[in-house]
């Protein structure tokens, strides 16, 4: 019989309702900064599908790449992450 593991374990976040959130929040920040999926894309040096898989709830998006991706849109990390925790 396995054991429990005692720590917390971690839902599925991928098309979750923070995930959604942090979505919400990234496409409103590329229109805002008036980008395109490919204008960005271009930016961070990425294919227009990686934005585009991005924004559909298709995949997650790290730390380090969500810093980066808000400096391109001229939007503070700190203040989309607040945004996001509220």
């Amino acid at each position: 019989m396995a054991k429990k593991s005692k720590t917390a374990s971690l839902h599925k976040t991928l098309r979750g309702r923070g995930h959604e959130t942090l979505i919400q929040l990234l496409v409103a920040a590329r229109k805002k900064a008036g980008m395109t999926q490919r204008d960005l894309a271009q930016r961070i040096r990425r294919p227009r599908s990686f934005v585009g898989r991005l924004e559909a709830g298709e995949r997650r998006v790290d730390v380090i790449e969500f810093i980066e991706i808000a400096r391109v849109l001229r939007a503070d990390p700190k203040v989309l992450f607040g945004r996001l925790v509220e």
